[in-house]
């Protein structure tokens, strides 16, 4: 219990000490925002995953495209994983991030800088400009991070990948990347605020390339992409 109290205090007293941040990164070009952005991102999520006591272990970073921005696709586990693939995933990224988090202060404006984007769910029409938004900043060389089962799992088991997020690979040509997280689900199970300590698996497979069939063949591809994710759980 006093690991959750003093997480959850650094977490919005932290973001309250990167105000003088914000407001410089505020003055900056869009390419130096996002740099920033991703450095004090970084620097604040590795504090908070040794504060929750979480231990990680990496593998596969040299499958990692250099020369391109990259769709980073990842199952989803915990909370704690958005943390872990700020921390631990190489390149300036942003998330397709459920709209909700635009209530949260600070957190919303670090999330603008980093070129996130905000989905609703229930809006068709909002979901197809965000995706187009997405191409847009994969094809400027932003990489994205998305989580194509839409939300947690509560048993850690790989739920259906919604294949509509993978248009942000097809319609820009960059590699996907397929991401396993592993026991992240320990750290803060779904439907508790408690925190725990526990050692988590970053699992990096080999990238996917993409070609002009894949365009009309998203169901097929999501299944692809969730079979290798898979395959390292």
């Amino acid at each position: 219990m006093i690991r959750t109290i003093v997480w959850f205090a650094y977490f919005w007293i932290s973001l309250i000490g990167l105000m003088p941040a914000l407001f410089k990164a505020n003055k900056m070009t869009e390419d130096e925002k996002v740099e920033f952005a991703d450095q004090k991102a970084r620097q604040w999520t590795t504090q908070l995953l040794k504060l929750a006591g979480c231990k990680v272990e990496i593998t596969g970073l040299e499958n990692i495209p250099k020369d391109t921005a990259v769709l980073y696709v990842c199952n989803h586990q915990s909370n704690f994983d958005i943390p872990l693939a700020i921390s631990y995933l190489p390149k300036t990224k942003g998330f397709i991030a459920k709209i909700e988090l635009l209530k949260m202060p600070f957190v919303r404006d670090w999330m603008k800088h980093m070129k996130c984007i905000f989905m609703d769910r229930s809006d068709i029409r909002q979901q197809v400009k965000g995706i187009s938004q997405g191409v847009t900043f994969l094809k400027e060389g932003q990489s994205l991070v998305i989580f194509p089962e839409g939300t947690r799992s509560p048993d850690g088991e790989v739920k259906s990948f919604k294949p509509g997020g993978l248009k942000l690979a097809t319609k820009s040509g960059v590699p996907i990347v397929p991401v396993t997280i592993k026991n992240s689900k320990n750290i803060m199970k779904k439907g508790s605020m408690l925190i725990k300590p526990a050692t988590v698996e970053v699992i990096i497979s080999e990238p996917i390339e993409i070609n002009r069939e894949m365009n009309k063949e998203t169901v097929a591809l999501a299944e692809t992409v969730k079979s290798t994710i898979m395959s390292q759980l």
